[in-house]
């Protein structure tokens, strides 16, 4: 009786496991799900945010810098409620939010004992999940106050700069280039993450981002040329002044998106790790500390002068910006993190399809040219999508294997085999 109760406890821990496996599946599907409705939101918000800012410009309040510059430290403002939650915690004698305590290490065998009794097995394969329970904590780990300070003042170096070179570039070259300029970020974001492993080099990625910038491409140039022969009358060219300088902007701006967005991947992983309102407040914060001297040099090189709203419909827009700002790109933090930075990034070309709309609605209607390309788009992210959404069993087309399984995945793989093995 003893030999044949032997392996039950082997087959009990190996479904317990197989279970745990099939809940944590299906909780990161649910978590791809509401990362991608959280990214439509975002899509919703910028896009009327790019009505918002197209009404300033034309209003004659053309000021990149300082559209940004408020914008950004808008996100200062999470800081509030951080600072009254610390007060009360420490009046209260009270843990804040952040001060989670790690479970430690639990004390483990380095190498691997055979099974031979009942006691032995569930002692054996007790140390086994308590392997991988530690290399979740490690990974689930908050982030203390500190390192998120950190990574804010990069992020802010990072988000300022792909902001800004975007808006100052409208001012150089055309509005088509600089779309398609931009829209280049599709192709910085998969390289630059396929080389820090948080994205998977397949064939259909290859072709989303590639749709996605043929949609862009069709959209901008068919905007180009039907504003052509509409010649404003303001009495100022807008005829690019620069249009190498503009250009090259723009394609700053895409080379920063994807170093931003690939670095809170790979910083953060998990939104459970941060304190996103702590996180967005300092930003906002080192905004407000590091980034006025450029103002100033550039209102003493003329460049952009500094000026403040002259009439009400300019201050209501920079609100009302400002107050997207605040929303939307917090929300488009936790969708990134819950989908993959190259979702996010070719889904907000997404914002095109919804602007043609938006123009149906207010009584333009779009171009042939423009609905195909709006479609192409929209088939882009939805193929994207299905592929991303099966990352369980996606093959890199350089190594020819999951990178997780190449990683490090195989080492808990192993382990069963030495288990199996060892039986």
């Amino acid at each position: 009786m003893d030999t044949e109760t032997t392996p039950l406890p082997r087959a009990s821990s190996r479904g317990k496991s197989h279970s745990r496996l099939r809940s944590h599946a299906a909780a990161s599907r649910r978590d791809y799900l509401v990362g991608i409705f959280l990214l439509l939101v975002v899509v919703v918000l910028w896009t009327s945010s790019n009505f918002v800012t197209q009404d300033l410009f034309e209003d004659g309040y053309e000021k990149p810098f300082l559209v940004t510059y408020l914008n950004t430290s808008a996100f200062s403002l999470y800081l509030v409620p951080y600072i009254f939650r610390r007060l009360y915690a420490q009046s209260h004698g009270k843990t804040p939010r952040g001060g989670q305590v790690i479970h430690q290490p639990i004390p483990h065998r380095d190498g691997y004992e055979p099974l031979l009794t009942d006691v032995d097995a569930a002692e054996t394969l007790a140390v086994t999940d308590s392997e991988v329970d530690i290399g979740d904590d490690v990974l689930s780990k908050p982030l203390t106050t500190r390192e998120t300070a950190n990574l804010a003042a990069v992020f802010c170096l990072l988000w300022f700069i792909a902001n800004w070179t975007v808006n100052a570039a409208l001012d150089y070259t055309s509005v088509a280039s600089a779309t398609i300029l931009s829209s280049m970020s599709g192709f910085f974001t998969l390289g630059i993450g396929r080389i820090f492993r948080v994205e998977t080099l397949t064939i259909v990625k290859i072709g989303a981002v590639f749709t996605s910038f043929v949609g862009v491409v069709l959209v901008s140039l068919s905007d180009s040329s039907q504003s052509e022969p509409s010649t404003p009358s303001t009495g100022t060219s807008h005829l690019p002044s620069l249009p190498i300088v503009g250009d090259a902007l723009a394609l700053f701006s895409a080379l920063f998106y994807a170093l931003y967005v690939t670095l809170l991947k790979v910083r953060i992983r998990s939104e459970e790790r941060i304190d996103m309102q702590v996180f967005f407040g300092f930003v906002g914060l080192f905004n407000i500390l590091a980034c006025w001297p450029i103002g100033v040099i550039l209102h003493l090189t003329g460049i952009e002068p500094f000026q403040l709203p002259y009439t009400s419909k300019a201050v209501v827009a920079l609100l009302i910006n400002m107050a997207i700002t605040l929303s939307s790109d917090y929300i488009y933090v936790i969708a990134m993190l819950k989908t993959t930075p190259l979702v996010v990034t070719v889904g907000l070309s997404l914002t095109m399809p919804l602007a043609v709309l938006g123009d149906f609605l207010l009584g333009r209607p779009a171009r042939a040219q423009v609905m195909v390309g709006a479609l192409v788009v929209i088939f882009s992210f939805l193929a994207l999508g299905l592929e991303d959404s099966r990352n369980g069993d996606e093959k890199d087309l350089i190594v020819g294997a999951r990178l997780d399984q190449e990683a490090g995945g195989a080492g808990v793989r192993l382990e069963e085999e030495e288990v199996s093995s060892a039986g």
